[in-house]
């Protein structure tokens, strides 16, 4: 009897084995392919759908953003509203630095916009101090550096940088050009 239930237990431990390979096969089934298709592949497609809206702004009005937007534009568009005062500057003639023999010329007729023509004394105080940050900073200038929209934007907000510093307790609010002539 005891051989008998030694078989027993060796048919019982084989068929175990068995029903293990078997399970563990049907695992593998379920390879990363499925995955990928079933999990990852929606959850990619939810956060694209999610972000869409979010950046499309249809979520606003249910968590009160659009509110918040017409308020802001209330109060940037306030300043740009009231004009300020514009002082001419007298013009101004530089050479521009370069590598070629050929000298460059540019040639500028600025205008400042003031916040208030209480400014104007002040400005008017440190005039050569201005015209000295002007004509440093363009000296300086090469003619690729002129080039384009987004050359000139830069030499604009240098330029307002440089005449707030000069003109501390007076504002500057901007820097226009009348008229630029390179040569």
């Amino acid at each position: 009897m005891a051989l008998m239930s030694e078989e027993t237990e060796a048919e019982v431990q084989e068929e175990a084995a068995e029903d293990f390979d078997e399970l563990s096969e049907g695992k593998k089934k379920f390879s990363g392919k499925k995955i990928v298709l079933f999990f990852v592949l929606p959850l990619l497609l939810l956060g694209g759908v999610g972000g869409a809206v979010f950046y499309m702004g249809l979520l606003d009005s249910l968590f009160g953003g659009g509110e918040v937007e017409e308020e802001e534009v209330a109060v940037e568009s306030t300043p740009a509203d009231q004009t300020g005062y514009f002082m001419d500057l007298d013009e101004m003639l530089v050479t521009l630095s370069g590598s070629s023999k050929k000298q460059s010329f540019l040639k500028m007729r600025i205008s400042l916009e003031l916040e208030s023509a209480s400014d104007e004394d002040r400005i008017l105080a440190v005039m050569p101090r201005i015209v000295d940050n002007f004509q440093v900073f363009l000296r300086e200038l090469r003619m690729d550096e002129l080039q384009g929209s987004r050359g000139l934007y830069r030499v604009k907000e240098e330029l307002l940088a440089r005449v707030n510093a000069a003109a501390h307790p007076a504002k500057v609010r901007d820097v226009l050009f009348k008229e630029m002539l390179i040569q």
